[in-house]
């Protein structure tokens, strides 16, 4: 079946963005890329690249957001899958982890790029990490009786640190990694415990007669 210009189109981009993440390792950053050496990869002529992206940076935010995207659909899975309280946190972790050791190039990206030279790229990722901490947020009210107010400020206590656990383990083996992980869990469980104490005591003050 002969494609259409659109899809065939749609496929070359699709070629540029998976050829790039292909470059990408915990060695390479996105800034040592070159657009000729994305294009090798593609398989297509450099000139080509222009009719998908206007420069490399448009392309860096396209990965930017690819990354952050295919990261929440992840973790709105993993809590679509909880029933059990209990074992929120330790599945949303587990996940996490999961995605850090299957896709390390599309985290360092993150990761790396949280703090790189280009403020487009650091504002791009930091848009990504408050999708994430909103999320979280609305997923933590509707669980708990809490404020709004209360569910960011312990969203974002809790993806900082998940994160942060996220760039130690992409130099982690495997026993260093389950340490790593059952480390997370409990410090995010700290994180809950005293959240729920707080807000007990929150709510304890408005009650009062």
């Amino acid at each position: 079946m002969t494609k259409s210009r659109a899809q065939q189109k749609e496929i070359t981009r699709r070629q540029i963005i998976d050829a790039a993440f292909r470059l990408l390792s915990l060695e390479r950053s996105y800034s040592s890329l070159s657009l000729r050496e994305v294009a090798r990869e593609a398989g297509i002529a450099p000139n080509s690249f222009y009719r998908h992206f206007e420069d490399m940076e448009e392309l860096g935010l396209t990965l930017v957001d690819e990354g952050g995207v295919a990261l929440r659909q992840l973790m709105r899975k993993a809590r679509q899958r909880i029933e059990d309280s209990g074992s929120v946190i330790q599945v949303s972790v587990e996940t996490f982890m999961e995605f850090v050791r299957n896709s390390p190039q599309v985290f360092h990206l993150l990761l790396r790029e949280r703090s790189g030279t280009s403020l487009a790229f650091r504002k791009a990722v930091s848009r990504e990490l408050q999708y994430f901490i909103v999320e979280l947020a609305d997923y933590i009210q509707h669980r708990q009786n809490y404020t709004m107010d209360e569910a960011k400020i312990q969203a974002e206590a809790m993806v900082i640190l998940v994160f942060n656990a996220g760039a130690e383990a992409l130099d982690c083996k495997p026993a260093e990694l389950k340490l790593l992980t059952e480390k997370a869990i409990l410090q995010l469980r700290y994180i809950a415990r005293g959240a729920d104490e707080l807000s007990r005591g929150r709510q304890k003050k408005t009650v009062r007669p």
